[in-house]
């Protein structure tokens, strides 16, 4: 890997610098972002994610692409399956929940 010059280097900034918190935080602040995103949650954990989000560079980015997917998933219309097709989802559901596995 090469190293920039000390000319080509960006200053640090709040953005650019590394956040201090573990990498739990990141995987707390994933699992409420469908909440977040869709507003469901109170103001106090909003400010706590954004202020979060300011200083995470990658879930800033993760928290973009999935507001992304969200607008592309909305303006798709709903596909519609036959009964044997929903049925046979269901039943994979169901099977992956009692084997363990995620997808």
């Amino acid at each position: 890997m090469r190293k920039r010059s000390a000319a080509r280097r960006r200053p640090i900034s709040k953005r650019s610098r590394r956040h201090d918190h573990g990498a739990g935080r990141c995987l707390d602040i994933l699992r409420q972002l469908s909440a977040y995103i869709d507003d469901e949650l109170p103001s106090k954990i909003c400010d706590e994610l954004r202020e979060h989000l300011g200083a995470c560079p990658n879930c800033e980015t993760f928290v973009a692409s999935l507001r992304e997917t969200v607008v592309l998933c909305r303006h798709q219309p709903t596909p519609h399956l036959s009964a044997s097709a929903r049925a046979e989802l269901r039943r994979g559901i169901i099977e992956a929940i009692r084997s363990g596995s995620r997808p």
